[in-house]
This record gives structure tokens, sequence and C-alpha cells, in this order.
């Protein structure tokens, strides 16, 4: 399998007909055709359904199509490195992100960098971590900078410093509690709105005290956690650095007194993958602001 079957496929799969793909690449539609079958038969199986008036691709060739534009993207992104040597660091970094980094990534971590090779462009993908993972997995991503708990034994990893997970949530809420912390016996009379991958180990640690979460509400974004929280329909269990992405909420937060309740962020990339010097200049410092 050659890139130049790869450009020819996706040409197939985004015009979605045979002539036009050749129109596109510029070449007679029987070379094209043989080039698909040969594809076809070197995969050992059928990429496209062939209609009357369109082609479409199967589950495999849907497959195919995710990892060719990985590929693609992957191969523009040497050929540009290549060609920039000498020149400084620049090209561009392709980083995935998840909504609670922000404050963590951008101060001072991606100001820093900015500031070291302001020649670098950026493109950044937005996910929850298992998201992210699988675009670091197809090529998409170089790296990405996500939260504990996650597999790792796919991918090498910076770690930064611990945070503790909070309740947060209206001053009503909070009337008989401490004014710093929050424990596990009180949280379970309260109604809490969870990040759904954080249900696990919140059940768990309720379950090691012999008792039940009241879950009211589970969503895929803390930032809609503290949103339900800010109308007052419960608490909000989250990371303390996600408070500091929605600073228009007016909800007041206590940590949870829990070792268990502990959370990271983490840059991580492929084992043995390719990185851009981009990327390796990226991880340089990230580490050096986490010492």
């Amino acid at each position: 399998m050659e890139l130049k079957q790869l450009r020819s496929f996706l040409a197939v799969a985004e015009e979605g007909s045979i002539s036009g793909a050749a129109r596109k690449l510029h070449m007679a539609q029987p070379p094209l055709s043989i080039q698909m079958k040969q594809l076809e038969q070197e995969m050992g199986t059928r990429l496209f359904l062939r209609g009357a008036r369109r082609i479409q691709l199967t589950d495999a060739g849907k497959i195919l199509y995710q990892r060719a534009l990985a590929m693609m993207e992957l191969s523009e992104g040497i050929g540009k490195e290549l060609s920039e040597l000498g020149e400084g660091i620049r090209g561009t970094l392709r980083i995935g992100t998840v909504s609670t980094s922000g404050a963590a990534l951008l101060y001072p971590r991606m100001a820093s960098f900015h500031k070291a090779f302001p020649k670098v462009r950026y493109e950044i993908r937005e996910g929850n971590t298992y998201q992210l993972m699988e675009l670091l997995h197809e090529g998409a991503i170089e790296l990405a900078v996500v939260r504990t708990p996650f597999r790792s034994n796919e991918v090498e990893c910076v770690y930064l410093e611990p945070e503790p997970m909070v309740a947060a949530g209206k001053r009503e809420f909070f009337e008989q509690e401490d004014e710093t912390a929050v424990h596990l016996l009180s949280l379970a009379r309260k109604p809490l709105i969870i990040y759904r991958r954080f249900e696990p180990l919140i059940v768990a640690a309720f379950e090691n005290n012999g008792m039940k979460p009241d879950i009211l509400c589970k969503n895929d974004d803390a930032r809609t956690s503290i949103m339900w929280a800010d109308a007052g329909l419960g608490v909000a269990v989250t990371p303390l650095s996600a408070l500091f992405i929605m600073k228009e909420a007016s909800v007041e937060y206590r940590v949870i007194a829990e070792p268990s309740f502990e959370t990271r962020l983490a840059a991580v990339y492929k084992k043995g993958g390719y990185l851009s010097a981009a990327a390796r200049e990226f991880l340089q410092v990230f580490q050096k602001e986490e010492e």
C-alpha cells in the first residue's frame, strides 16, 4: 500500500464516484478503477459499496478512510519538518486537550513554549480522554494532554502534580459543612452531578465506606457539571482546575476529604511513535514547568 493509493482512495471516498475522483486527481477513470480494485485485493476485503449513482464505503472502508487521513497528515507533517531544517523550530504542533486542562496547559506551559518558539503554529483537537487517546492512536495528533485515570500501557506519560477533586455548588448545599473540606458521609446526602468517566472512582469510594452516592446527573464534560451546579440543581464533583475555566459560575467549593479522590493531568504520546521537533520541544517545556 503506497501513499499514492491512499490519496486516490481518499478522493474516491470524498467524491463518491470514480469519475469525480478522476477529475479531482487529473487522471483517467480506468486506471483509477484498477487502483481501487488492487487496493481491495491487497486489503483482503471490500472497501466500497458500488451503487448506481454513488459509491459508499463499507465498514472496512470507513476504518481505512480514518487511518488514511491520519497517514496523509503525518506524511505532510514530516515533509514540512524536513523542509524547514535550518530555519529554527517551526511547523505545526498537533495536540489534543481535555476541557479541564486549560489553566494548567496555558499558564505557564503553552505561554512559555510560544515565547521560545514563536514560529510554531497549532492545531488543537478537544475531546474527552478516551476520544483523544483514539486520535493519538490514529496519528491525527502527536500529543494529548489528558486526565487520569486512563490506560497507560500504550503511551509514554509526563505527569503533572496531583490535584484534588472538589464538591462545587450553591451555598445552601454547604451550610453545615467545614469552610474548606467536605466528607463522603455528607456528600452521600447530596444530589451529585458527575463527569461520567469518574463514575467508577466515585462509586468505589462510597462503597468502600459502606455508602451509595445519590447521582442526579452523569455527563461527558466537567463544564456541564459546573453549569448544572451553578443552576442550583446539585453538587458537582470535579477537578479543582475545572473551576478556573468557569469563572462566571457563582458556586462555592470544598475539597473532598478522601485520598482516592485525586486526579492528574498528563502529556501522553505513543510509545515508539514519531514526534516532530515541535512536539519534542513542547515536552521539554512541559517537564521543565513541572520541575
